[in-house]
């Protein structure tokens, strides 16, 4: 887009890369993510996506449920089609991230139309000073997105009149490092709050999401598997030995000799191979 549109302006004027998002057909632009927001936003996301129970998760989505509004969520999980274009419905889960020189009014309209657009819940990871995720709950019994436009239409932007709207969410309560955040239905697994900012422990949630997706409860659970395989390979391997010393045994019994072919022949001989070869030879008392 080479110069913004005048407001009021809908969705199908912005295309996406426009640094813009809207807000009740109003303009609201979108400067570039600094340096510690931009590495948290790329580990939280990581630890979303690949929760068991989550089949779509994206980075700056554009949503617009209705043409006035669009907002672009740092991480939104869930209701994103692998397609072109804005999500027109909001995801049950999105998450923003706050550093230094938010705009805290925005961000709390952002916020509020999130939730009245048919969004459960907003994280919002503030990295600025003690680290810490604010959790923004719809309200309960809210009305189907639909449902609610149409019982308090939007502000007419064009008339410079603004509507207030009833409240969409509960009083927000702040989770701190040591403590989860939950998203039932959207989540399988709590979020160790740090993971939605720290490296190693997004990492770490993440490869316990990974294995869940295999089928593993944890690396526990592998590395039970694991040495349970262990042990039936060793069962296995210590069956082969013993019958290649009765075969052994057998022919020396016998006065067959054991040329290297043969001998080579016993060591790639598996156990069922080995026991009809043992049998042959106290049967037929020569080498088959």
């Amino acid at each position: 887009m080479s110069a913004p549109p005048r407001s009021p302006v809908t969705a199908d004027q912005l295309r996406p890369g426009d640094p813009y998002e809207l807000s009740e057909g109003r303009l609201v632009e979108c400067l570039p993510t600094g340096r510690r927001g931009g590495r948290s936003n790329l580990v939280g996301g990581e630890v979303l996506d690949t929760d068991p129970a989550v089949e779509a998760a994206g980075v700056d989505v554009g949503v617009s449920p209705r043409p006035e509004m669009l907002r672009a969520p740092d991480i939104a999980v869930g209701n994103i089609p692998d397609e072109p274009g804005w999500a027109t419905e909001a995801p049950p889960l999105a998450v923003e991230y706050a550093d230094t020189g938010q705009d805290e009014a925005e961000l709390q309209r952002k916020i509020e139309e999130l939730l009245a657009a048919g969004t459960r819940w907003v994280w919002v990871v503030r990295l600025q000073g003690t680290r810490r995720v604010e959790v923004h709950e719809a309200a309960p019994g809210r009305p189907a997105p639909a449902q609610a436009q149409a019982a308090h239409p939007p502000p007419l932007v064009a008339r410079g009149v603004a509507r207030a709207r009833p409240p969409q969410r509960q009083p927000a309560r702040v989770a701190y490092a040591g403590e989860t955040l939950e998203a039932p239905g959207v989540l399988r697994n709590a979020v160790a709050v740090e993971a939605l900012y720290d490296r190693s422990a997004a990492h770490e949630a993440t490869l316990r999401n990974l294995l869940q997706r295999k089928g593993y409860d944890g690396l526990d659970a592998v590395l039970d598997e694991g040495r349970k395989q262990g042990r039936a390979a060793g069962l296995r391997a210590g069956l082969r030995a013993g019958l290649r010393a009765a075969v052994r045994d057998v022919c020396e019994l016998l006065g067959i000799a054991l040329s290297p072919e043969r001998d080579a022949a016993l060591d790639a001989m598996d156990e069922a191979a080995l026991g009809a070869l043992r049998e042959h030879l106290k049967r037929d008392r020569r080498w088959p």
